[in-house]
Order: structure tokens, then sequence, then C-alpha cells
């Protein structure tokens, strides 16, 4: 269930109301557990976070989430645990065994099958078909998997062993054991020797080698869905090693080439492009009605586009190491803006010195100057551009045979119509049309084993052409490219998450309207608070998001979902697909 990433909706701490009911549905799913290890698990004064998700597939899951780890996770009113959870506690639910290489087909997402159980001298737990259960590797009572027994006990044994044993719903390594702090299964020593049953896996002569095999699986599979996680929230593509020290030499040959007699250390380069961005930002790109100015966003929108091409900033590679040391030294020696904490752990530009002698002494470079004249203005501000989003497919594996006439691999991003016209070549290619009827497409070994699932393989013969592109759109994972004005193009896998705008209520009967996600779009939220501010002549505040550490939300009084919308639909020019919360604006009374 959690084998791909899922989307998270909300995370907001615990009330106490909801924390006792919570501690009551736990004690009710787990009897065997104390009052004492209820106190553990649900402490009356540590906070405790409820995340709502979305699976991949679209199930609504809620965690309830303990210093950084998931314990528990419920999916349509029915409570599991965690294997963070069950770690510290692995006598609450019954448990099957099986040999570490198992693990590794669960964690891709298999089921656990009879014929890879291990079954103790005392038999099988007694269970009843849906109840909860756990799945352990041989010499480690530890749990690796969380799940439901997919049959009874009985009926277990009455099937000789052989089928389906427990349907797996959470994994030890898979994407809710990454959102906790991804430590590993304690090792609790196995209490009686195992009996197997088939001659899948060998017993005791090769449970050493078994064990290892299964180690070295394991930390492959770690390795590959760290560099997974790296690459999912890598926003801009780096440049590799050799391109990064054929870019340092040809800066470092052109310094020398300008002036022979002072050559520089590559993190002194780094620290006057740094300099040199930072004044050029502040005297061609930024505009005193945008202030206070996120120093992410001031970075991001304004410094990066006033870097010379063929030069990359990195603030790694320079002195300061962080953009926050960076800032300080621009304000405590250099005088020449002034940073502020506006909320917790968000920092702002909220004054520039104009008059300081280098910023008014800095010359804008020519390439600069004309794309700075070039930008659209009105009213003295530069004009905020929407960023353009286009939708994109990713190959998955399951449908790389599809693409395999057309050289297109498991990872590679297209568009839908390249989608289309690759999926009708291979049709008319391969002779699937229809002979008595055009609108329809044969289904051939390759197009059932991409598309269908095992269920219809005997019912669907053929796809009409709208069914086989939208089934074949459907089994690809979507992405989006985002493009912002006088930057490069950015691939994101996922769904592009919209401007969220909702209403709350806030000390009693006031209600307050709550903005967020408005970075993904390169909005400045400051800047935007500050303009509904002066729309509405209502109060507004800045708050950090849970669970992120440089997005912020704005929080403005009243429901202004309508003011919200008509700034970011006309003044903006974001489209209204990517805005949500807009049906939910207060209506207008009866006129009378």
């Amino acid at each position: 269930m959690f084998t791909k990433a899922f989307r998270v909706k909300s995370n907001t701490v615990m009330k106490t109301s909801d924390r006792r009911k919570l501690k009551a549905d736990v004690s009710a799913a787990f009897p065997s557990l104390t009052s004492d290890e209820l106190t553990q698990l649900i402490p009356n004064k540590e906070v405790l976070n409820v995340v709502k998700i979305y699976a991949h597939k679209g199930e609504s899951v809620a965690l309830y989430v303990l210093q950084k780890n998931p314990l528990f996770f419920e999916l349509e009113k029915q409570l599991y645990p965690t294997v963070y959870m069950l770690w510290r506690f692995p006598t609450v639910l019954p448990t099957f065994s099986t040999w570490p290489p198992v693990l590794d087909k669960m964690i891709g997402g298999a089921d656990l099958m009879l014929p890879g159980v291990v079954v103790p001298s005392n038999g099988l737990p007694d269970l009843k078909q849906g109840d909860c259960c756990a799945v352990t590797v041989v010499n480690n009572r530890a749990p690796v998997a969380v799940g439901t027994a997919a049959v009874s006990s009985a009926d277990m044994l009455s099937l000789g062993m052989k089928g389906k044993g427990v349907c797996v719903l959470h994994t030890y390594m898979d994407h809710l054991w990454a959102f906790g702090e991804k430590s590993n299964p304690p090792t609790i020593p196995e209490s009686e020797q195992p009996v197997v049953y088939g001659e899948e896996y060998p017993p005791d002569e090769r449970e050493e080698e078994e064990e290892e095999d299964g180690k070295q699986i394991v930390e492959q599979k770690q390795q590959q869905i760290k560099s997974d996680e790296d690459q999912t929230c890598s926003d801009v593509a780096k440049l590799s090693l050799a391109e990064q020290d054929e870019e340092e030499r040809e800066k470092t040959n052109e310094e020398v080439e300008d002036n022979p007699d002072d050559q520089k250390s590559p993190q002194e380069d780094m620290d006057s492009l740094f300099l040199q961005c930072f004044l050029c930002a502040l005297k061609s790109k930024v505009k005193k009605s945008e202030l206070p100015l996120l120093t992410s966003t001031f970075l991001r929108n304004h410094m990066f586009s006033c870097c010379p091409s063929g030069k990359k900033l990195d603030i790694k590679k320079s002195s300061y190491k962080k953009l926050s040391k960076f800032l300080q030294v621009m304000q405590q020696q250099h005088s020449l803006v002034r940073v502020k904490e506006l909320a917790k752990g968000v920092d702002s530009i909220v004054e520039v010195d104009w008059r300081n002698p280098e910023l008014r002494s800095f010359c804008v470079p020519k390439e600069t100057e004309v794309e700075a004249i070039s930008l659209p203005s009105g009213g003295g501000e530069t004009m905020y551009r929407a960023p353009e989003i286009t939708i994109l497919y990713s190959v998955s594996t399951r449908l790389e045979p599809l693409f395999q006439d057309a050289n297109k691999r498991k990872g590679v991003v297209l568009q839908p119509a390249e989608v289309r016209s690759i999926v009708t070549d291979y049709v008319k290619m391969n002779d699937l049309v229809d002979e008595n009827n055009k609108n329809y497409v044969s289904i051939n070994p390759t197009l059932c084993d991409c598309l269908l699932e095992k269920a219809e393989y005997q019912d669907i013969v053929s796809f009409k052409w709208d069914d086989l592109f939208s089934r074949t759109l459907e089994r690809m994972q979507q992405c989006y490219q985002i493009v912002f004005p006088g930057q490069k193009p950015v691939v994101k896998k996922g769904h592009i998450e919209p401007i969220d705008i909702t209403v709350v209520s806030r000390g009693g009967n006031k209600k307050v309207t709550l903005i967020k996600n408005l970075e993904v779009y390169g909005l400045d939220p400051p800047a935007v608070a500050t303009a509904l501010q002066h729309k509405v002549q209502a109060s507004s505040v800045l708050q950090p998001v849970p669970g992120s550490k440089n997005n912020v939300l704005v929080q403005i009084q009243g429901n202004q979902i309508q003011q919200v919308g008509r700034l970011l639909l006309d003044h903006y020019q974001i489209p209204r697909k990517y805005i949500q919360g807009l049906d939910k604006a207060a209506k207008g009374g009866k006129k009378k």
C-alpha cells in the first residue's frame, strides 16, 4: 500500500479530546496492551500529530505520529500498527515467520504466500480471515510487515499451505517507514526452532547464508530507496562532478585572463559572485513595495536571475555555507539590509538601505540591465508572470514493453501527445485494429500484461481507442514541468500541489482564511499578504507550514475566499484549475 510515495493533505496537532479517543481506540484494537504501555504510546504531555495522506491509489489514510515516527495508521476506520510501534511491543499482534529473501519481495509490493511461511512447532496462530497480523523473519521476532490474514488459519492448513497467506499493507523499507526516522529493526531472538512447510526455502544448513543474503538485499533496497527519495526531493538537476570541475576551471581561467596577478581560490570566487548577484538583485530587481521579502524567494527569484551566464550560484561552495549567514554578513558588516524573523523559522528582508554607498556605486552588468528593462512593468512595479506548467507522464516498469519499439525506456518523460503517437504506431505496426470495427483495438499479450488486471484477462479482448489511451496514461507515473520566467525548466514527479484556500474558526466564532502553497507558483507570501491587507482592510499574519522548512501560509481575518480568488485569478493570472477551495466562498444574502 505504501510502496509508492503518498501525498500529505494535512498535518495537525491532536487535541486532548482526540488524544483520549485515540487511546480508547488503541486499547480496544490491541487489548493486550497495559495502561502503562498505552501511556508510553500516547503520552499526555508530548506532541502527537495526526497526518492525513492520500496513498498512490487514492486511499485516504490517517497517520498518528509521535516524535517523528508514525505509530498507527487508520484505513477505512480500522486501526493498524506500524513497524515502529511493533518494534517497541512485538507481541501485540499474532505473527507469521518467513525467510529473509521473501522480505525483499514484500517490500516490492508482493503479499506473503503460504509456501514461504515458516511454521513453529506449536503451529500457526489462531486467526480468522481479515484479522490483523504481523510478519517476521527467521531468528528475529521484530516484525517487518503488517497486514491482514487472507484466509483463516484452519483454511491455510486445509489448503496444504498453498496460496496467499497475508495481504500486506505496510512493510519495513516502504514509504510509510521512510516517513519516520528510518531506523532498522531491533534484534529479538526466536525462543524455539521453526518447522518448515514445503521445500521452497532450505532449513537449518542454509539459515546463516540466507540471513546474510537477506541483509545484503535489505541494504541494497535501503540504498535504492534513499537514492529515489533524494532524486524525488531534488527540484533542480545538478551538474555532474566532471562538469563542475570543468566549470570551475573555466571560471578560474577567465579570471586569470582578466587579471593574471590576482588569482583567487574557488571559494573566494563564489563569495565574490554571491556579493555581485546580491547587489545586482537589490539594485535592479527588488522594489520597495515588495518588502518584506522572504529570503528564500529573494534567492530563487532575484539573485539566481542576476547570475551571469555560464556560472552557477552555490552557497555550499562559498565560505558562508548557509544563506542565513551570508545575509547576516550583509546586514552587520555591509549595512545593506535588515533581516527579521517574521515567523518561527521564516526569515525575511524587511528593509534595504538604498542610500548605502556600496549599493549606489555598484554598476549593474549590461546583460542583467537589458533583462530588467525587458520585463513588463506597471505602476512602477515588476509584474508577476505565472509559470508555465505542463503535465507529463513517465514510462513505468510495467509499460516498458509497450514503449520498447520507440526506444523509450523506464523513466523517460513524455507529453500526452507523444504517448498517443507511440501507442498508435504500436497498434498499427502489430495490425491490432479490429477489421470489422475500426474504432476498436484488439488486445495482444503485450497490451494484456501492460494494461489489464488479472481479473480482466478473460473478459476484455478489445479496447476503444479512447479507453486504450486513458488506460495507458493511468498506468504511467504522472509528472509536471514548471518553467519560471528567466529560469530553466524543472521536472518534478507526482501531481502539482494547488494553491489551497480554506476557512477555519479561531477563538469561538471568529473565522480566518488560510492560503497555502503560494511558493509552488513563485508567489511571495509576504507580498500576497500585503496586497490582501490593502484590498480587504484586514490584518494578516504569516505562519510556517507544519512539516516544511521553507514554506509559509498566509492567514487573514474573515472569510476572504472571494477576494483571494480575484487576486489570484485576475492580478496574478493563476489558472483556476490550480486553485483549490474557491467553491467555499461565502454567498451573499438574499435581496429583499
